[in-house]
């Protein structure tokens, strides 16, 4: 009824769809600044949540695993040594730092390490058990896109993860993240990305999500495919 009353406050349709929409050049423009930097700064707080997500890739049934938006490999050395992981990612620079991280731990287990976009990916269909995508689907430009390509690339009886942070419903935390929504190009991701923007309804009606740390900061979503 507030929402309703007060002309200033967005439609809850609008708010599914990010303020500051990225493209590629923003998000390559990102990662070159914060490649050198992310594994101090992001890779602290997300900690706890990737490991998460790993240790649930880990217990579902299917060797051939595909971590979209891999970054500098912070994950790679939590899978088990069962699973034969590829990893993509937008960023040469990024992708520099995880085939050093891949040498210097020797993870066998990393099959290939590809330049490649998300929205578009070079695999043919049904070439994974298993598709994960951690803190990617508020970065790229299109988050159904994205979410098509998984779909194509897993294969049916397959599933679909994602870790991400979905901005709250309502309350103090979302007006802050709406506030902090025109920095998304400097951030490189959206402040503001709700869990709509990236599943449609009969999607978000089936999927499994749980809260990951720090705080529910993050959501683990399992989508069964």
């Amino acid at each position: 009824m507030i929402e309703a009353l007060n002309p200033r406050s967005p439609s809850r349709r609008a708010r599914a769809l990010p303020r500051a929409a990225l493209d590629s050049e923003a998000i390559l423009a990102a990662y070159r600044r914060w490649a050198g930097v992310y594994d101090a700064i992001f890779g602290t707080v997300s900690t706890l949540a990737r490991r998460r997500a790993v240790a649930l890739v880990n217990r579902l049934p299917g060797e051939r695993v595909l971590e979209v938006g891999v970054g500098t490999g912070l994950a790679l050395p939590h899978y088990a040594p069962e699973k034969r992981v590829t990893g993509i990612d937008l960023s040469a620079a990024m992708l520099a730092h995880a085939r050093r991280r891949v040498a210097r731990r020797g993870l066998a287990n990393v099959a290939a390490l590809a330049e490649m976009d998300a929205e578009a990916m070079a695999f043919p269909d049904h070439a994974f058990d298993i598709g994960v995508a951690m803190f990617v689907a508020s970065v790229v430009p299109h988050p159904r896109r994205l979410l098509g390509e998984m779909r194509r690339v897993v294969r049916p009886g397959g599933n679909i993860l994602f870790i991400n942070h979905f901005a709250a419903e309502a309350g103090p935390r979302w007006w802050l993240e709406w506030l902090l929504a025109p920095a998304s190009h400097a951030l490189g991701w959206h402040p503001d990305f709700a869990m709509d923007a990236l599943l449609p309804p009969e999607d978000r009606a089936r999927a499994l999500t749980r809260a990951a740390p720090p705080v529910g900061l993050f959501t683990l979503v399992q989508l069964p495919h």
